[in-house]
């Protein structure tokens, strides 16, 4: 009798075939057996069961076409997070995720590195949200950022550059879609708090590259929005109470009557909105630039500041976290950094687009290859013209063979410089070239 295989197994191989409809079915198959198990007080699943449900889900998305079908079947994979019913667990089935990411990286070709780009943001941001539905428990999000950074950032995990990469760039995006108008300062401070750790500890260029780039160097870019919308969301409360203010003095008139505010419905985005509605919401805002971090500047500073200070951190890695906390330090002093931005790039930056536009296509070497036939003869023209009031202007004395300045141009090398015009009766100092006086007196001696 043959022996029945686990179902974790059985499932990972449905989840892996090549029809679309087997590994659609097992995917729902699936959903259903984690709420069952886990539901049990004895049950859950083993390290290894569930990498072999990753290893179905990997190949499952590895077979699957169609961009509409692999963003639907990426989504539907990432929430498998939330049918577990313990955090335990749902701990383990992210940490396996990751080890499988880290295993199968480098055996995924440049066609599907795309979706599994996408499933990886997508398994993050339903991270985000699994802490998000427990209030946001500090407990919670140090057992999360604990294993991201063992995972992920640390030294010693086995992740590929591909993945630390990008695991860094969608970090404070997917963070900020999920719990923007909840997080505070203090909590935003703490899931950066691995990302300073890693930027004055590690000896890999790169990774301290991407933490400088996509963290810190993202909220100091971000301060103007997130302090424009910290304004508006001050002046959002302070309406509301003066509109409670004004509710209260008409109640106090009229309480026969009821106001009219209170059977309007509430605005987008407000708290007395339905979870559904918020939620939808949330969803369809995913894609704007609405969604900015608040972060109190001067803590991140300081903590950057004791990271970068040890003995034991790098002198480059510190040499570049002092320059970010400069910027932080005088984002805190309500100044927003430029001494590292060129003049240049600073005028660019404040001048429109169609100002850049007009710029870019306007330098004189430019000019020059557009103009026609006939312009270029006008201006031989007019130089002609030029050289020959100089001549008349020097006086007799000048000699019309003695070499005259050439209009500059880009077939000449090095760069342009002005040349002083000799006055009229001087001499041309110009190398190579005979003096008049000289021409002229040997001339004379062969007519003799």
């Amino acid at each position: 009798m043959v022996p029945q295989l686990p179902p974790e197994i059985q499932l990972a191989q449905r989840l892996a075939g090549n029809e679309q409809v087997t590994r659609d079915r097992a995917v729902r198959k699936l959903r259903k057996y984690i709420v069952a198990r886990t539901q049990r007080a004895a049950g859950g699943f083993t390290h290894d069961e569930l990498l072999k449900v990753w290893k179905g889900l990997f190949y499952c998305m590895w077979m699957q076409d169609k961009p509409l079908l692999q963003e639907e079947l990426g989504r539907t994979i990432s929430q498998l997070v939330h049918a577990f019913q313990t955090t335990e667990a749902q701990h383990l089935f992210l940490q396996t995720f990751w080890q499988t990411m880290n295993r199968e990286w480098t055996g995924i070709d440049r066609l599907r590195l795309d979706k599994f780009y996408m499933l990886m943001r997508m398994v993050l941001k339903e991270s985000f949200k699994a802490l998000r539905m427990r209030a946001w428990e500090e407990r919670q999000i140090e057992q999360l950022l604990e294993l991201l950074t063992t995972e992920i950032l640390h030294p010693d995990s086995q992740a590929p550059n591909g993945v630390k990469s990008h695991f860094i760039e969608i970090f404070l995006e997917e963070l900020a879609r999920v719990g923007a108008s909840e997080l505070t300062a203090d909590q935003n401070l703490k899931f950066i708090d691995p990302f300073c750790r890693i930027a004055a500890q590690t000896k890999d260029s790169l990774v301290l590259h991407n933490i400088n780039r996509g963290i810190f160097e993202t909220i100091v870019e971000q301060a103007p929005l997130a302090i424009e919308d910290l304004m508006n969301e001050m002046e959002e409360e302070e309406d509301e109470d003066e509109e409670e203010g004004e509710m209260s003095d008409d109640d106090g008139q009229d309480q026969g009557v009821p106001p009219k505010k209170l059977f309007e419905k509430p605005p987008e985005g407000s708290r007395g909105a339905a979870p559904g509605q918020a939620e939808e919401q949330g969803e369809d805002d995913e894609d704007g630039t609405g969604a900015v971090l608040q972060f109190d500047y001067e803590a991140v500073a300081n903590r950057l500041f004791e990271m970068a200070s040890h003995q034991s951190t790098p002198s480059q890695n510190r040499k570049r976290l002092y320059k970010v906390i400069r910027k932080l330090q005088d984002l805190a002093e309500g100044l927003f950094p430029e001494e590292d931005i060129p003049e240049e790039a600073h005028r660019k930056l404040r001048e429109g687009k169609k100002g850049r536009r007009a710029k870019k296509r306007s330098p004189k070497s430019q000019l020059q290859n557009k103009t026609g036939k006939g312009e270029q003869e006008d201006r031989c023209a007019d130089l002609s013209s030029r050289v020959e009031r100089k001549r008349r202007h020097r006086g007799p004395g000048a000699d019309r063979a003695a070499p005259q300045e050439q209009p500059g141009g880009r077939g000449r090398r090095g760069a342009r410089k002005r040349r002083r015009q000799p006055q009229a009766g001087a001499r041309a100092k110009v190398p190579g070239c005979r003096e008049p006086g000289v021409k002229k007196k040997r001339t004379r001696e062969s007519k003799k």
